[in-house]
């Protein structure tokens, strides 16, 4: 579980991007967080990991305790995969290459110069298998389509043996049909795997129909938290409506500078 507690974030200058929030995450629940552009989905999710550093609050981890300190904030992105909307891949290396980097995290700077043990190469053919890409370990990641890059993005954040994963838009460059497929697989995998999963996503329909848990933002606020058949158009209206001055709305049921690496060695 992941707890934050009057966590915000202020732009340069003082203009609040994420108004204190106190919200946990439970262990193997898929939360998907709704919201207009600039709604503050991002700002939270990647407060998470503090690739978006929190201007204050606190932020507590089962196991690691309150991420104070580089050593600990180190172990828990150790322990974070991350799912961009870009994929984020490197398009001249393989699918296992791409995948191998989730193991990075596991050896000191200076291990990235020579190959990585077969042990890891095991552990990231492992997480192709489950992604359904086994098949395409050697080929070449600019090669794929945009959802089977995606499903490799996927494979690399679970090669990090993750106890959390972000997922960042991860379908919004994805056809529905490859959307449905993707987040099937996310929903499955931390199902399997007991993952905390959070994912910002623009589409409502997806959202209902994968997310154990929604919480809507609007104006960097938090509006709604609650299940999806909370999710009504009254509720929806809050959430995405375009005025300044917005409430929480609930229901009756209770909301259950990354580092430099060299990667030539790393062995197609």
């Amino acid at each position: 579980m992941i707890q934050i507690e009057n966590v915000h974030v202020n732009f340069p200058g003082g203009v609040p991007a994420l108004h204190p929030t106190t919200l946990s995450f439970e262990k193997g629940e898929l939360t998907v967080l709704l919201g207009a552009s600039g709604a503050g989905k991002s700002t939270l999710l990647r407060c998470l990991n503090q690739l978006t550093p929190s201007s204050g609050g606190n932020i507590t981890v089962d196991g690691l305790g309150s991420l104070t300190g580089r050593h600990r904030l180190h172990q828990h992105r150790k322990q974070t995969g991350m799912i961009f909307q870009q994929y984020q891949l490197i398009g001249r290396r393989s699918a296992l290459a791409n995948v191998l980097l989730g193991r990075i995290g596991y050896h000191a700077a200076w291990r990235s110069l020579f190959p990585l043990p077969h042990a890891e190469r095991r552990i990231a053919l492992e997480c192709l298998e489950r992604v359904g890409l086994l098949h395409k370990a050697l080929e070449r990641a600019d090669r794929l389509s945009g959802g089977q890059q995606q499903r490799v993005g996927i494979a690399r954040a679970l090669a990090q043996q993750p106890r959390l994963m972000l997922a960042d838009e991860p379908v919004a460059s994805l056809d529905p049909a490859t959307a449905h497929n993707v987040l099937a697989q996310l929903r499955r995998i931390g199902k399997e795997d007991s993952i905390t999963t959070v994912v910002s996503l623009h589409q409502v329909d997806l959202a209902q129909s994968y997310a154990d848990r929604i919480i809507g933002l609007a104006h960097g606020r938090v509006v709604f938290d609650g299940p999806p058949a909370g999710l009504t158009p009254s509720v929806q209206h809050t959430i995405y409506q375009h005025g300044s001055d917005t409430k929480m709305v609930s229901t009756p049921q209770p909301a259950p500078t990354l580092p430099a690496y060299n990667f030539a060695n790393i062995e197609d």
